[in-house]
């Protein structure tokens, strides 16, 4: 059976086509929270073919081990890598605020919440930024035959809807899927000058606030932000996001932090003391 789908994996990657069994996809809906009979309230899984995820290992593996050791993936990207977690992320993030602190130092951070983001991916933005990696060509065009001409029903119980067609995004739950999405928000971080943490798309920026500079170059930032997710076709959502504050001042602190045309994340300020 193992040599059977490294011969087949053979033959597709150097021929560069795929069957259409390995495009097909169920989605089912798994509840988030809230109303239930809110659409919105619901993330897609895709069930897919079992011989193509093998097949995904194998591409997924060689991919991570080439982008690990080449340095390229974001350092501040902490989803789905080796030696990285959602705890990496937290545990990084709260010993900054921790440090702000000790200092005495109030710490500003914006919590930024991108609406649908797998769901988006632009396939052909994707395969460019791939090639520009240094990936096998021949690799890009498998993973381009891969995402292209994809259809997929939904399940609800036992009844299912028509087959539609999947012009973009990356299928969430895939082997390759969450590794083409760090791929493609990689140069996520390009002229940020705060620090910026990931979790594939959960996203956090933030900077030590020193004097009112500091909060210009912060919101400097939040507007290069905006720009990368309009240029790569990524949507943040000002609404669900959250502007904090963490300081030991007794004085209440002024948020004005905006993302996108003037319109403010929601604000908190967290004052700790001992």
């Amino acid at each position: 059976m193992i040599l059977f789908l490294a011969q087949l994996l053979d033959i597709t990657v150097n021929n560069g086509t795929l069957s259409k069994d390995c495009k097909k996809a169920v989605a089912v809906s798994i509840h988030k929270g809230g109303n239930r009979s809110s659409a919105k309230n619901y993330m897609p899984i895709s069930l897919t073919s079992v011989v193509c995820k093998s097949m995904e290992h194998v591409i997924a593996e060689c991919l991570q081990q080439m982008w690990e050791d080449s340095d390229w993936l974001y350092e501040g990207q902490h989803g789905f890598r080796k030696g990285f977690s959602c705890e990496s992320q937290i545990i990084t993030v709260c010993q900054d605020i921790s440090n702000a602190l000790d200092e005495s130092t109030r710490l500003d951070a914006i919590i930024i919440d991108f609406s649908i983001a797998f769901d988006l991916v632009p396939h052909d933005r994707l395969l460019k930024k791939m090639a520009d990696s240094g990936v096998d060509l021949r690799v890009v065009v498998w993973i381009g035959e891969f995402l292209g001409g994809r259809c997929q029903r939904v399940r609800v119980g036992t009844h299912y809807s028509e087959e539609g067609r999947v012009v973009s995004g990356v299928p969430q739950e895939s082997v390759l899927g969450p590794l083409l999405f760090l791929a493609y928000v990689n140069d996520i971080s390009r002229n940020i000058e705060s620090k910026i943490r990931l979790f594939a798309d959960d996203c956090i920026v933030y900077r030590k606030i020193l004097n009112p500079k500091d909060v210009e170059i912060l919101q400097a930032d939040l507007n290069r932000l905006w720009e990368w997710a309009d240029e790569n076709e990524m949507k943040i959502n000002p609404n669900k996001s959250q502007a904090l504050s963490f300081t030991r001042a007794w004085a209440k602190v002024q948020l004005n932090y905006s993302l996108g045309a003037n319109q403010s994340p929601k604000l908190t300020v967290v004052n700790i003391w001992e």
